[in-house]
């Protein structure tokens, strides 16, 4: 597949010398859902800003299916649709004349079969002719994704689309991700929920202090720190591990009282079943049993150190 997206070297450096983006370099491929992760204030907003055009870079050059940002800025913004953080819709505007002037104003034809099936989608199709008052804080996160999705781009920008939404509904926004990319549109989606995340993204990349960190396929990457520790705490102590655990990823602490199982998200519960019926064969007695699992933080904080950053 081509790249829809390319940014080299781009660095971003405002008035106040506070330098928000440094040497980033990153390519999209075309069809591809993309999360970016960070945390507030990690270079974000910033980078979607630039790809946008609302903002320009200070160095650097950004590509938008092989379009340069600056010089063909016209061509791509056609090509981009963008969902910000925050709530920018005119309040005394229908759903429906919202969608429509955004088409419009990027110069489509009327296609109001396109845009139903855009409401429908997002569970705004009842709420058509109601005014943006109206509408619940979720339900106005939903306007922006269809205002977003008006003149049909070929490149989505969702930053944090699912905030303020209940779950139900969060779920039914990953299926329309899925399927605007069965259309040929490619994601790149910004989010702190890192089970969003892994639901519907290819590849995942991680940025903090205006530096990409990684960029890394979605399974790999859990496969490399998103690990979850299985504690198990026998009623008594034992005084040297049994041949038939030693095969298990364990570790013993607590004098030998609690027994630590490591496991990554993608592993079987096949496999925790196995280490359980283990202790039972060695006539150990479980007292309790708890799960902990590393969270975004946790696995950002991880891959920090590893990158002496």
């Amino acid at each position: 597949m081509s790249n829809i997206l390319e940014i080299n070297s781009i660095s971003k450096k405002f008035k106040n010398n506070f330098l928000a983006l440094d040497e980033v370099n990153l390519s999209i491929k075309e069809g591809e859902i993309f999360a970016l992760l960070g945390p507030n204030g990690a270079g974000k907003t910033t980078l979607i800003s630039l790809i946008c055009g609302i903002i320009i870079q200070s160095k650097g050059t950004i590509k938008v299916n092989c379009f340069d940002t600056l010089k063909d800025w016209r061509k791509c913004r056609s090509l981009v649709g963008l969902v910000p953080q925050e709530l920018t819709l005119d309040s005394f505007e229908t759903v429906w004349s919202t969608i429509s002037l955004s088409r419009g104003l990027f110069g489509k034809a009327p296609n109001n079969s396109y845009l139903e099936w855009v409401l429908k989608s997002l569970s705004l199709l009842d709420k058509k002719h109601s005014k943006i008052m109206s509408l619940s804080g979720g339900m106005k996160r939903r306007v922006l994704i269809a205002k977003a999705l008006s003149h049909e781009p070929k490149l989505l920008f969702l930053d944090e689309p699912t905030a303020g939404v209940d779950v139900s509904l969060r779920k039914n926004m990953w299926e329309l991700v899925k399927d605007l990319r069965k259309q040929g549109v490619t994601i790149i989606l910004t989010t702190h929920y890192i089970e969003e995340a892994e639901a519907i993204s290819d590849r995942i990349g991680i940025i903090n202090k205006g530096n990409i960190l990684l960029v890394e396929e979605k399974d790999k990457l859990i496969k490399k720190m998103g690990k979850k520790e299985l504690l198990i705490e026998l009623q008594t102590p034992f005084e040297e591990l049994p041949e038939n655990l030693k095969k298990f990823n364990l570790s013993i602490s607590n004098e030998k009282k609690i027994i630590k199982f490591y496991f990554n998200r993608l592993s079987k519960n096949s496999e925790i079943a196995e280490l359980l019926s283990t202790i039972e064969k060695n006539n150990f007695v479980v007292n309790d049993i708890k799960t902990k699992e590393s969270n975004l933080e946790e696995i950002f904080l991880n891959l920090v150190e590893k990158t002496r950053i």
